[in-house]
């Protein structure tokens, strides 16, 4: 990716698309640049406003900002084939975080850009007859903006070279950052509210902006400021500023908005509502369904629509490639053509399919994850509805023209048979790594009377791990081969989701704010739980189970709910989706549950757990601002100084 800098010309970062109209679907045309004065007719603004659609996939599904959103948390550590990116980012004494090397160039440009255009649209839209729920699609997005910013480096400037909140159209160098309070009180709350008045239930589009996403972004904000005023652990903020509010409320304050905003984002659901079991909620086959409220979209009908190629992923942006870094190289794995173990042959192909897809190992889950996080595998299928866990034998579709090969035990393995299994708990019986008879390639072991090879949880390493099932590639066009796994994948990738309102509310619940009878953070955390307990497909055994676990579930949630129990369900419902830095941040409770990790090493047929510790120090909480953008800036060096955060210089 390239690094860029704030400047005062006006459109998405590399790409902008404009739209006639309000259609199903956004009919997107590319211009390289917006002119000031494309603003001043209808048809601009109606460019401007699918731009900020667009600007999503510069952000979400780029793997270097998805791998600041996760490594270095209890979710992920950096796998074996990880760059300095990686392993910058997992604070364990392989690297440091810096302004050359931190990733949040990957929000910075895209989003300043997005506010400029936003600020455009506002501007100039009334004049030229564009409607107050045409307007409030950019109020939204310059909120959403701006509430990513600030969570990710503090206070950031609102001013870009024409005022506050104002279109600027004249080239800028100088910069100067708001506080915290500033951003959200000024722009963040304001344009949030204006846009739940004025945004319509349903959206004019397919996953567009709507009266209840408007909401969900309301209330979380609300409840990241309050937990900001509130400073539990005195983790400092930049710039520098007392942690009181323009408006003279509390923390208590802002915890009862946070849960009244979720609650009436459940109670009043629109077109939105949660999927029947989590399986529903990230099958590639029902992408798009209720429950996710916003989404960076692409598709494998067009190369032009999609905004990359079909055929092989570049690994930058536009492109949703966050898949690839905690896929692991199962293509290694091998299996033979005789019983006696002769001649060996790729059993596992690399396949555009949502179990596999294209392998970089750059991430790896950590054993906590898999053992602690998903301790009730059995009943919760979010493990299940996670992870492929099960590698099965596809090479027929490579061009192998065996029937059988043989594997673990020599034992005769069919196409779709399991090749390789990740096992959800430890066995009773030693599983005996030694490979001295039918020699796994890739460290599996093997059981008794199993024919696929095992690894238990903890003997993942980072280098062969579970790999994760819900960010998979799919594709219709495949035409029952192997597909184009080199390429990006064409799903959407998924911002926000209707279950997130559960946990706002729970969350605020918990900070004590009031709750309303029946929706006590107990109550709100067990709808969750109940829906996690159902199933009617086992992923990885690929097979209908019709079973409702939910009672059992249900039962098991603590009488008394606490944030790191709110944690540890955030982390089972969103784990892998790019949610849990943010979480941590905001909680402050980053270096609790994240200073140390365990994890098998970077070789083949490591087994024996190794904890690893992490400093992770009060200035980490924010970002590095990029170091482009204070290149671009023409500013004395001491401003510029005062400009990065501390700890970064």
């Amino acid at each position: 990716m390239r690094n860029t800098h704030i400047k005062a010309v006006v459109g998405a970062a590399l790409l902008t698309f404009f739209s006639s109209g309000c259609k199903d679907i956004l009919d997107e045309q590319p211009r390289s640049i917006y002119e000031p004065s494309y603003f001043a007719t209808a048809k601009g603004v109606n460019g401007g406003l699918t731009s900020m659609y667009a600007h999503l996939r510069y952000i979400y599904g780029q793997a270097y900002y998805y791998n600041t959103t996760l490594t270095g948390t209890d979710e992920v550590t950096y796998g074996k084939d990880a760059d300095q990116n990686f392993k910058d980012m997992d604070l364990s004494g392989v690297g440091q975080i810096t302004s050359e090397s931190s990733r949040s160039d990957a929000i910075w440009a895209p989003t300043f850009y997005n506010i400029n255009t936003a600020s455009g649209i506002i501007e100039n839209a009334t004049a030229v007859g564009i409607s107050d729920a045409l307007i409030a699609e950019a109020r939204f997005f310059r909120a959403f903006d701006y509430f990513l910013l600030v969570q990710t480096f503090g206070g950031v400037p609102l001013d870009l070279g024409a005022g506050e909140l104002k279109f600027n159209i004249s080239p800028s160098r100088y910069s100067v950052r708001n506080t915290v309070p500033e951003v959200y009180t000024k722009a963040i709350f304001p344009d949030l509210l204006k846009a739940i008045n004025d945004l319509p239930q349903v959206g004019r589009v397919t996953g567009g902006a709507t009266k209840n996403v408007a909401r969900l972004y309301l209330a979380k904000a609300y409840l990241t400021y309050g937990w900001w005023l509130e400073n539990p652990n005195n983790i400092p903020t930049y710039p520098e500023t007392p942690r009181t509010d323009p408006d003279g409320h509390n923390a208590q304050w802002y915890y009862q908005q946070a849960y009244d905003v979720a609650v009436a984002g459940i109670d009043n659901p629109g077109p939105f509502g949660l999927q029947p079991t989590y399986y529903d909620v990230n099958l590639a086959q029902n992408d798009r369904n209720k429950e996710i409220m916003l989404y960076a979209d692409h598709t494998e009908n067009s190369e032009f629509y999609n905004a990359g190629s079909l055929t092989y992923g570049s690994g930058g942006a536009p492109d949703n490639f966050a898949s690839w870094m905690m896929t692991w190289n199962y293509t290694d794995i091998r299996s033979a053509t005789t019983a006696n173990w002769g001649t060996v042959v790729s059993s596992v192909q690399r396949e555009a399919a949502q179990a596999l897809g294209r392998p970089w190992t750059r991430m790896s889950p950590t054993i906590g994850a898999i053992t602690n996080t998903f301790s009730e595998k059995a009943v919760d299928s979010r493990y299940d509805g996670t992870f492929t866990t099960v590698y099965r034998g596809n090479w027929p579709k490579g061009g192998a023209k065996e029937t059988v090969l043989y594997n673990a035990n020599g034992l005769p393995v069919a196409p779709g048979d399991a090749i390789l299994t990740f096992l959800n708990e430890e066995p009773a019986t030693a599983i005996d790594y030694s490979n001295t008879v039918y020699k796994s390639n890739v460290g599996a072991g093997v059981l008794p009377g199993r024919a696929d090879f095992v690894i238990s949880p903890r003997g993942i390493s980072r280098v062969v791990y579970p790999g994760l099932w819900k960010l998979g590639p799919y594709r219709t066009d495949n035409a029952g081969g192997l597909g184009q796994p080199n390429a990006a994948s064409t799903r959407p990738f998924n911002i926000a989701k209707f279950s997130e309102f559960y946990f706002i509310a729970a969350e605020a619940a918990v900070k004590g704010a009031n709750a309303q009878a029946g929706k006590s953070a107990r109550d709100l955390i067990n709808v969750i739980r109940a829906r996690a307990g159902r199933w009617r497909w086992d992923n990885n055994g690929n097979k209908a189970r019709v079973e409702d676990n939910s009672a059992a579930l249900t039962a098991a949630t603590p009488a008394t709910i606490t944030i790191n129990y709110i944690l540890a369900e955030r982390s089972r419902e969103y784990f892998g989706e790019g949610y849990r830095w943010y979480d941590l941040v905001r909680t402050q409770k980053w270096n609790e549950l994240a200073s140390s990790y365990q994890i098998c090493g970077p070789n083949k047929g490591d087994h024996t757990p190794i904890t690893v510790q992490r400093t992770i120090e009060p200035r980490h909480y924010l970002r590095p601002i990029p170091i482009a953008q204070l290149n671009a800036m023409k500013m004395p060096e001491a401003e510029k100084k005062a400009y990065q955060n501390p700890g970064y210089n």
